[in-house]
């Protein structure tokens, strides 16, 4: 298989015109442009001084909470409003969910109004509730009471640590003035050193060479273990010249210092609660640094609070769509439920009902009266439906009845519009496949209409129904509510009454002109033969005479052969015949007598053959293609084609066989349907009985004749046979005896054979 392929013209496509979006897509991309544009700008406060760690003023959080948040909750509404006409569309109301739609917007707003100013109030109170902690004074305060602690703590250590110093002095003095360390003025005068510093524990000793530390003097009375506290790298960082050095262990506090110009040291110590009071220094401190961190993290902290207060007045403005879509979801389902019932009524099934609510609310005394309605309608409709049956019922019979009735019946009301009209009237006037019920009768049959003008009750009309004329016989029956009419097609009766009144007119010419024709014949050829001689051959008057006498005598005994046999066709006798030869020996004799006339023969191969008369069939060709000459030749004007006879054998179908015989003449006269009437011409010199003979010949054959025009222009004559009906009618012996007449099937007007 080739496939050419061609290049389709490019075509320019005009240039795309942008359209504006809906109004309500409009907005909607509106608002989110509105909350991204404020969510960048806020984006951009917040981060403008990356190094500030001090909370934006409340007034600002506020205004950007509330600039977030509006845009924020119009957006919600709007995703609502769009869920809410997605449900409202899959309910069984349809539709773009107005309901859905104003809930949504109610709730929000009811939700949103308050929720706002509770948002701003919430945001203003708690940042100005704990401004103050972050301002300079709490943080004064707070740092003032850890410097306190502090210093509280180092005065405590630091006193202790000069009565150690002091004592040591003293002990210096001591040894300066020579007691040693057992004399009682030694004892007493160290003593009364620790008792006027409020010491608790005091040691002099001296470090060995092996690091063993040697006690010269000794006040312990609480036994402490003074000597297991000294710290022996404390006493190498005195010898290497350090003034003294603090120690706490616990709840005491130990100093250690030298005792000047000797190579001894004196440790004392004293229980002050220090450990208490370390426990609030390093609380203080711990303190400081937590309030110094949530500093650093404050205005992290302020951020956070609003945007919770942002996220939970988003969540609470959802959570009021959601519950406004369930309340309309709750509102519109019976709604819902009663428009599905409603639809389901208006499709036919009233056996449909609702659910009755528990609630007896409006929308259950709605749904209790839509089942009383469909109840009712329900009964109604049965009642409806079983008169509609029988009266359905008593149509059919009047239809089957009138269907039956080969008459055809037409029922006209008072405007003259056609109600009621049967198979046969549709076929008689052939009205189409289009009822002409609720049509005008002038629009149908304008020669009906007509007749009820007057008050005729019987008539005789002709009509055209598509450019066939036919004669009914038309009844009229009048009533109240309009006409009924009955009619009957009359013209294959009117067509056979002539008939039989021209055959029998022609069997008495032919009879009476028969006798007469044998002795003029004779006569004068008689006087040809005696007379012939004797009359001067030069005078030619008495041999043209004759000769003319005995050729018009001729013509008369054609002529009168014609009547006999339309007058008294003999009998055919069926016998197997090739449709080929018969046609062929049909037109070979036309080619002869009509060189100039091109003649074709045309047939498949499927052509039977047929059981026919072999001479009347071929004598219906003969006269049928003669008047398709004659047409050819009664052509006139210039330039003409060349004449055309074309015969056509078809097998139609397994039953039927058709012969057809085309023309290019000057086509059928006006009364077309008149041409196989008897002494029907058109022709100047024809007798109007040979079309009349062919139809003879094909109705003894149960067969149909049609006449139409050519396409091209010219006539189609069609002789179709039922070869199967005339296979039956064969005759076996060759004889030709005629057809038993006990076994010659009964013709109808359309030659239809029945049993």
């Amino acid at each position: 298989m080739q496939v050419r392929v061609t290049s389709m013209p490019e075509v320019e496509t005009p240039p795309r015109r942008w359209r504006l979006p809906a109004p309500g897509a409009l907005i909607e991309l509106l608002v989110l442009g509105a909350a991204i544009a404020i969510g960048i700008v806020t984006y951009f406060v917040i981060t403008s001084n990356p190094g500030e760690v001090q909370p934006l003023s409340p007034p600002l959080i506020a205004t950007l909470l509330v600039a977030n948040l509006v845009p924020a909750m119009a957006l919600l509404v709007l995703i609502g409003r769009r869920v809410a006409r997605a449900r409202a569309a899959k309910s069984p109301i349809g539709g773009n969910g107005q309901l859905h739609v104003r809930l949504v917007a109610i709730f929000s707003v009811l939700a949103s109004v308050p929720l706002i100013l509770v948002t701003i109030v919430a945001s203003l109170l708690f940042q100005y509730g704990v401004e103050f902690w972050y301002s300079d004074r709490a943080r004064d305060m707070i740092e003032r009471a850890a410097t306190l602690a502090n210093e509280s703590y180092t005065a405590t250590t630091e006193w202790i640590d000069s009565s150690n110093v002091a004592v040591g002095q003293d002990v210096a003095n001591v040894l300066e003035a020579g007691y040693d360390f057992d004399s009682p003025e030694f004892i007493s005068i160290y003593s009364e050193s620790i008792l006027i510093r409020s010491l608790a524990e005091s040691i002099v000793f001296k470090l060995a060479p092996d690091g063993e530390i040697l006690t010269f003097a000794l006040i312990d009375p609480y036994e402490t273990g003074l000597v297991d506290d000294i710290n022996l790298d404390d006493v190498r960082k005195l010898r290497a010249g350090q003034r003294s050095i603090v120690s706490v262990s616990g709840d005491r506090v130990q100093s250690i210092a030298a005792v000047p110009g000797t190579e001894y040291f004196v440790a004392s110590s004293r229980v002050v609660g220090t450990r208490e009071l370390v426990q609030r220094l390093q609380r203080a401190q711990s303190v400081v640094a937590d309030y110094r961190a949530l500093r650093e993290r404050s205005r992290s902290l302020q951020l956070r609070f609003n945007l919770a207060l942002l996220g939970i007045s988003l969540a609470i403005v959802a959570l009021a769509v959601f519950v406004a879509l369930a309340v309309a979801d709750r509102l519109v389902r019976p709604v819902g439920e009663l428009v599905d019932a409603a639809r389901r009524v208006a499709g036919g099934d009233l056996d449909v009902r609702v659910a009755k609510p528990k609630s007896e609310d409006e929308v259950g005394t709605l749904a209790s009266a839509f089942n009383r309605m469909t109840e009712q309608l329900s009964e109604q409709t049965n009642a409806l439906v079983t008169a509609n049956a029988q009266i359905e019922s008593r149509r059919a019979l009047i239809e089957a009845v009138m269907s039956g009735v080969s008459a055809g019946v037409i029922s006209v009301g008072g405007d003259r519009s056609v109600r009621l009209v049967n198979a046969s009237a549709g076929q008689l006037l052939k009205t189409g496949e289009q009822s002409p019920v609720g049509r005008p009768l002038a629009s149908v049959a304008p020669e009906l209409d007509a007749l009820l003008d007057g008050q005729e009750r019987e008539a005789i009309v002709q009509v055209t129904p598509g450019g066939e004329a036919k004669t009914l016989a038309v009844k009229i029956a009048r009533d109240d509510s309009g006409h009924i009419l009955t009619f009957d097609d009359i013209t294959q009766q009117l067509i056979d009454q002539r008939r039989a009144a021209w055959s029998d007119v022609a069997r008495r010419i032919a009879h009476e002109i028969k006798n007469p024709l044998t002795p003029i014949q004779l006569a004068a050829e008689r006087l040809q033969r005696r007379y012939g001689k004797t009359v001067d051959p030069a005078d030619g008057t008495f041999a043209r005479l004759t000769e003319t006498i005995v050729r018009q005598v001729g013509d008369l005994r054609r002529m009168v052969d014609e009547f006999s046999s339309f007058a008294r066709m003999p009998k055919p006798v069926f016998r197997n015949e090739s449709l080929v030869d018969l046609a062929r020996q049909a037109l070979f004799l036309q080619e002869v007598a009509h060189p100039e006339i091109g003649f074709e023969l045309a047939f498949g191969e499927d052509v039977p053959t047929l059981v026919c008369d072999r001479r009347q069939l071929g004598q219906a060709l003969t006269n049928v293609l003669k008047n398709a000459i004659e047409a050819i030749e009664a052509r006139s004007g210039e330039a003409l084609t060349k004449g055309r006879v074309i015969l056509t054998l078809d097998a139609e179908d397994e039953r039927h066989v058709a012969l057809c015989i085309e023309d290019n003449g000057i086509g059928l006269p006006v009364e077309r349907d008149r041409i196989v009437e008897p002494y029907m011409t058109t022709r100047s010199r024809g007798t109007g009985l040979g079309l009349a003979i062919v139809k003879k010949i094909v109705e003894e054959h149960f067969g149909t004749i049609a006449f139409a025009d050519r396409p091209d222009g010219g006539t189609r004559v069609t002789m179709r046979f039922d070869a199967q009906l005339l296979s039956t009618l064969r005759q076996q012996d060759e004889g030709g005896a005629a057809l038993a007449e006990d076994r010659a099937p009964i013709l109808t007007r359309n030659r239809t054979p029945t049993a």
